[in-house]
């Protein structure tokens, strides 16, 4: 099954940084209500009850089933795997809003890895945990995609509710980044002369 393209409502829905923090959030607790969430952030029940229906008219979270009490509402990751369209296939202001996004993104990173360095010796055997490589494979662009499918399938490989995790086991932050070296010059894309 192929993953859905986000198109411009979808890309705006995510590039907020309120929705990205209660996303966040979910990933760390696994379940929460908006009384919760809105607690870690320190926004309004209304705030995290407006952008987690936000969140759930595009996929990205859904009701726990039989968990909420009277009008208590619980709430999780639905785990919806989506794809960004190609540069080339993106409109301006869709662009916009991914550009957005991937700086959203980004600085999380930047600052979850640099929180996780300050607090690493105390995390004991799990401060090793840190497998981290760089290299390099020369791919055409049909193998980059092939490629990047497999690396989602071993990523949905590990990926599994809560209830089902094992014992000791802990959120893992996963990211990948794959892009041309752009020194490297072919004969399909020359260097333009300056």
């Amino acid at each position: 099954m192929t993953d859905p393209i986000a198109d411009l409502p979808t890309a705006k829905a995510l590039a907020n940084p309120v929705r990205q923090r209660i996303l966040r959030e979910l990933e760390i607790l696994g379940e929460a209500t908006s009384t919760t969430l809105a607690g870690r952030l320190g926004i309004t029940t209304g705030g995290t009850s407006y952008n987690l229906r936000v969140l759930a008219q595009h996929g990205f979270v859904e009701e726990v089933p039989h968990r909420g009490r009277g009008r208590e509402r619980w709430w999780k990751l639905s785990r919806l795997s989506l794809r960004l369209p190609a540069l080339s296939r993106q409109s301006p202001e869709l662009r916009a809003a991914i550009e957005q996004l991937n700086e959203l993104w980004l600085t999380e990173d930047l600052e979850t890895f640099a929180l996780f360095q300050a607090r690493r010796e105390r995390l004991g055997a799990w401060s090793d945990a840190v497998p981290y490589s760089r290299g390099s494979v020369r791919l055409s662009l049909d193998e980059l995609e092939n490629f990047f499918d497999d690396y989602l399938a071993l990523l949905r490989r590990y990926q599994r509710e809560p209830e089902a995790t094992p014992r000791g086991a802990r959120t893992v932050l996963t990211r990948f980044i794959a892009f041309p070296d752009p020194e490297e010059t072919t004969e399909e894309s020359p260097e333009e002369e300056t």
